[in-house]
């Protein structure tokens, strides 16, 4: 099989259509998130919410039995939104309250939520091969509602991710000078987080549960070698997102691998190329004392 011909394969196959797409607004949409948390140092909630998303999964599928639904995994997707926000919201408000450490109240969503939906999972019939889907990623899972679904959630994390930039960015990087600048910090911190549970929603058909913390955080990894703003690091890493999605789907269409797998090995593997090469190319010249605000946020008088 020629490149031309895999390639013509690739865009007239009605469900590895439905994947590009789906992967193009993965790619898109899960670094600007993985941008905000990196800066805040939570690298590691989108995996928690991961672990949830599954146990959302499996409601989905015990509803869509208990409706008398023929396709079990209608509501899987609508299943995994709403576990994954409750998640989100609840262990943001542990953090807050200072009752639990950030890392315990992560451990208690990995356990908790992985326990929870392989539990459920059983109880609603499924088999270990749609397990394996979900946590790993499969291509054969996505439907044409998913599409639909993910062009909705990608738009409302774009629209969010981009549009709240500067009071983002202002609150990933001092809280306290958030707070002080009269940002609605409660209000930030909770939108956040629900951000980060639509990403795992939007991106578990594509790298699955286990993986999609990789997607948010490798490719803003990557971006940071050499990017040298905020602004520079978002736009970068949703490029490489991108790229590393749709080039591990080719490369899933031709061979039989894991889809979650392939992408995860590719931006790891570019991290690693480009942190070999970055060193040898020197360090950028920076004439801004104050690279990430000058150009991300506008600093206004209040009266």
């Amino acid at each position: 099989m020629d490149l031309l011909t895999t390639l013509g394969q690739l865009i007239t196959t009605p469900l590895m259509q439905r994947a590009l797409v789906v992967a193009v607004l993965v790619g898109v949409a899960a670094p600007v998130m993985g941008t905000y948390l990196v800066q805040r140092r939570l690298a590691l909630l989108g995996d928690g919410i991961g672990h949830v998303a599954l146990t959302g999964v499996a409601m989905g599928w015990l509803a869509g039995s208990a409706a008398g639904l023929a396709d079990k995994d209608a509501l899987a997707v609508p299943g995994a939104v709403v576990a994954s926000v409750v998640g989100a919201v609840l262990i943001e408000v542990v953090r807050e309250r200072g009752k639990t450490s950030g890392d315990v109240a992560l451990a208690l969503l990995f356990y908790g939520g992985i326990a929870a939906g392989v539990l459920l999972i059983g109880l609603a019939g499924g088999t270990t091969a749609n397990l394996n889907g979900y946590l790993f990623g499969s291509i054969a899972s996505v439907s044409t509602l998913d599409v639909w679904l993910t062009v909705v959630l990608a738009a409302v994390l774009l629209g969010f991710g981009l549009g709240l930039r500067p009071a983002l960015f202002t609150l990933c990087h001092d809280e306290e000078f958030a707070r002080a600048a009269g940002l609605p910090v409660r209000a930030l911190n909770i939108l956040v987080a629900v951000m980060a549970a639509l990403t795992v929603s939007v991106s578990m058909r594509v790298v699955g549960v286990l993986l999609v913390s990789a997607l948010m955080i490798v490719p803003v990894a990557v971006a940071q070698l050499f990017a040298r703003s905020f602004r520079s690091t978002m736009t970068t890493a949703m490029v490489i997102g991108v790229v590393v999605c749709v080039v591990g789907l080719t490369i899933t269409f031709v061979y039989p691998l894991s889809p979650g797998a392939t992408i995860v090995v590719l931006a790891i593997g570019l991290y690693a190329v480009v942190s070999v090469v970055r060193p040898l190319l020197g360090r950028p010249t920076h004439t801004d004392p104050h690279l990430d605000v000058a150009d991300d946020v506008e600093v206004r008088e209040v009266v």
